[in-house]
């Protein structure tokens, strides 16, 4: 019963991720403890199901929209293997109470990250001109081989047509290489899916723009959340009997977010899911200091 009167979390989990394309993950935690009752640890294990399931969801409606490149995705996927190995087993030593309130801390810097977005899109005509250098053009295509170059990109920088390849300067690779591996340090140590690192680094580092970069944003979520699960499940498990119906929640919340998206602006929704982390990190710091 009490799973069933907590399910709503889930969908509203989902419907964030649906919607923003990273954020609501963050939620997963606190709610699988508080509301539900699990053990941090297990909590976090078990927010890797709920987590990954809603990336997956809410990856399909933005894909039949046109704003996924898996190419990209999976690319960062990958470079943050290492940091969720690293992240998972560290994760599963810590005392579950400073995980609590490391993760208090981590909400505030994410409703902050959550806010920053919105007033660097309003200079973003500003940018508009130095983005293509910096585009995903230097990385790679989509999925079906179109190459991600707008046709400003300087000639000198476009390979010869027999190449079939892209240069990939050294510091856009590093720059996304450090933050993939931070997106998956943070999934296997809190088992949250990282969107608020990769949403602005595939904007900013890349030049995508908010939809893609949400829609891209899924597949690392995806990606991480599973190479974390496996990495966790073998030495704290997974709570099933929540994760089933929680991830079943979520996935019809993501579906659901990504209709409120095409609704509200997104700068409405971002502001509003800012002031709920903050709340939820005040909450979550003070059980953890009471006991």
């Amino acid at each position: 019963m009490r799973i069933l009167l907590t399910l709503p979390f889930g969908v509203f989990i989902g419907m964030a991720l649906g919607a923003l394309g990273g954020g609501g993950s963050i939620l997963a935690l606190p709610v699988l403890v508080y509301a539900v009752g699990l053990g941090p640890r297990m909590a976090v294990t078990t927010s890797l199901v709920v987590v990954g399931v809603a990336a997956v969801g809410g990856l399909i409606g933005h894909w039949r929209a046109g704003h996924v490149r898996f190419g990209v995705g999976l690319w960062f996927g990958a470079a943050g293997v290492a940091g969720s190995v690293v992240g998972s087993r560290l994760g599963g030593r810590v005392d579950p109470r400073v995980l609590l309130a490391t993760f208090a801390g981590l909400m505030v810097v994410v409703a902050w990250r959550m806010w920053t977005p919105t007033r660097l899109r309003s200079r973003e005509p500003d940018r508009a001109a130095d983005l293509p250098s910096r585009s995903l053009a230097s990385i790679g295509s989509t999925a079906q081989g179109t190459p991600l170059l707008p046709a400003s990109v300087p000639p000198d920088r476009v390979p010869a047509p027999s190449s079939g390849r892209f240069e990939r300067p050294l510091p856009l690779v590093a720059a996304v290489a450090v933050a993939g591996s931070m997106v998956g340090f943070l999934t296997g140590f809190f088992g949250i899916g990282g969107g608020f690192i990769i949403v602005p680094s595939l904007v900013l580092i890349l030049g995508f723009d908010m939809a893609a970069a949400a829609g891209t944003s899924l597949v690392v979520i995806a990606v991480n959340s599973g190479i974390a699960l496996i990495n966790r499940a073998s030495t704290t498990g997974v709570d099933w009997r929540v994760a089933l119906p929680f991830a079943l929640a979520a996935l019809t919340g993501a579906i659901a977010g990504q209709h409120l998206a095409r609704r509200l602006p997104s700068r409405t929704l971002t502001r509003w899911f800012a002031a709920l982390l903050v709340g939820v990190a005040a909450y979550t710091l003070a059980r953890t200091l009471s006991g």
